[in-house]
């Protein structure tokens, strides 16, 4: 494929208001994306826009509104909603498209830009191909009339929506109720629908992260900085402790003493649970490269299969259409249940550990170690944009020597990331200080390479 100028793993991300996260990057996107998805149909085409909370959303929206507008589509907007929601809502509506507005769970500096096809499932890469090639055409192509301008609304109960939408995921017969649970909600899209679902399911709800200022999203809170929710499980009691993202479709958990539960032990909850009910299709569960051996062992204890995709929740979910499976994930806490979202949802992923938890009448500690992970280490280098440490000599040659080390009793795993000039660096196996040894090894060529 040939290489990308906007798109990378996860939408279009970068440090806001410098490229490609710039106001007329966000117009290109309203213009391109509204030409591909216009059909040539008479009923109004519509596109539904939904943002975390930081400040440069307030420059991203409006662009976007301008470009999808002056191609003659209406727009709806949601305000602050989770990932989740916005695909949800984009299918609900009958939309054209959808989009959201967030880096995830990077810091506030950065911003992004995710879009959602008609039935809720992010763009292919092909289609978003299709959307590069017209984002560097004029900007005077295919602009409709002044009678034909699209109209701009904002949809008041779509946090509301997403809450009940929520709340049908978790068992009927079961109530939260007697359970003190702390949730994290990095001061990002889910500060409000959260707690509301928790609390309306019966629990008592102690929040973290629900006071926005546009600058303090995923800062020292939520999921990246679960250290903040365990200290609060500690100091107030409670059950269980829950920290989403800043756009809320990734999750990470911790039991009642703190102790943190990764997206891998999560998946093992949830896919031992529904494989006892046979609610568990396609034989098993997708999950990416990241994910830990344990995993894969625990499940091939159970009989059942563990399939690795590349990085991204994205091609988590398309191995999860194709495959027929109804969960999948990334150990970084991306969890797709696909019989209730089509992309990652922390919430509902969380709703279901609980669902669990109530079920067996265990608490959250003796739930919380499915499997014992193998030791696995990730480093991540920086590098000068523009460099490519992976194409170094070296850096292959100390790749190829820790593979050869490890000698079938673990893996090795060197990539880019797809939104940060960084190489991560995974090794992981039964012998522990082999596996932190390798490591050093691996992140001492790609420094030699990128000096």
């Amino acid at each position: 494929m040939a290489k990308r100028s906007y798109f990378g793993t996860d939408g279009i991300r970068g440090r806001a208001n410098s490229h490609p996260m710039t106001a007329e990057v966000a117009l290109r996107v309203g213009l391109a994306a509204g030409k591909l998805f216009r059909t040539e149909d008479e009923r109004r085409h519509l596109v539904v826009i939904g943002k975390d909370t930081r400040l440069s959303g307030y420059m991203i929206e409006p662009a976007l509104v301008a470009g999808f507008t002056s191609m003659g589509m209406d727009v709806r907007l949601f305000g602050p909603l989770p990932t989740p929601g916005v695909a949800m809502m984009t299918r609900s509506m009958r939309a054209d498209l959808g989009v959201m507005i967030s880096a995830s769970h990077n810091a506030f500096h950065d911003n992004g830009i995710k879009l959602f096809g008609p039935d809720g499932y992010k763009l292919s890469d092909a289609r978003e191909a299709e959307i590069e090639a017209h984002m560097d055409e004029g900007l005077q192509e295919g602009l409709v009339g002044p009678t034909e301008l699209g109209r701009v609304r904002r949809v008041d109960d779509a946090q509301a929506r997403y809450v009940e939408i929520a709340k049908a995921t978790f068992p009927k017969s079961l109530r939260l109720s007697g359970l003190r649970i702390v949730v994290d909600c990095a001061n990002g899209a889910a500060y409000k629908v959260a707690p509301a679902v928790l609390f309306e399911l019966g629990a008592e709800v102690i929040e973290l992260g629900v006071e926005p200022n546009g600058f303090n999203i995923n800062e020292l809170c939520g999921s990246t900085h679960p250290e903040t929710m365990s200290a609060a499980v500690k100091e107030y009691r409670a059950d269980i402790g829950i920290a989403l993202d800043g756009d809320a479709d990734r999750v990470t958990i911790c039991d009642e003493s703190g102790q943190v539960v990764d997206g891998d032990q999560i998946m093992a909850i949830v896919a031992g649970a529904w494989a006892a009910e046979q609610r568990l299709t396609g034989g098993g569960i997708v999950a990416t490269v990241m994910s830990n051996l344990g995993l894969e062992r625990f499940m091939a204890g159970k009989g059942l299969k563990l399939e690795r995709t590349g990085v991204g929740d994205r091609y988590v979910m398309e191995r999860m259409r194709s495959g027929g499976f109804n969960l999948g994930g990334e150990q970084s806490g991306h969890v797709i249940l696909s019989d209730f979202s089509t992309t990652g949802d922390g919430l509902i992923a969380a709703l279901q550990v609980l669902a669990v938890m109530v079920q067996s009448g265990q608490p959250m500690s003796s739930l919380a170690r499915q499997f014992e992970p193998v030791p696995q280490l990730l480093q991540n280098v920086r590098f000068t944009r523009g460099a490519d440490p992976l194409k170094s000599e070296m850096v292959q040659s100390a790749i190829k020597s820790a593979e050869v080390r490890l000698n079938g009793a673990g893996r090795v795993l060197v990539r880019a990331s797809g939104t940060e000039p960084l190489i991560r660096v995974m090794a992981e196996g039964d012998d522990e200080a082999l596996v932190k040894e390798l490591v050093g090894e691996i992140c001492g060529a790609v420094k030699s390479a990128a000096a």
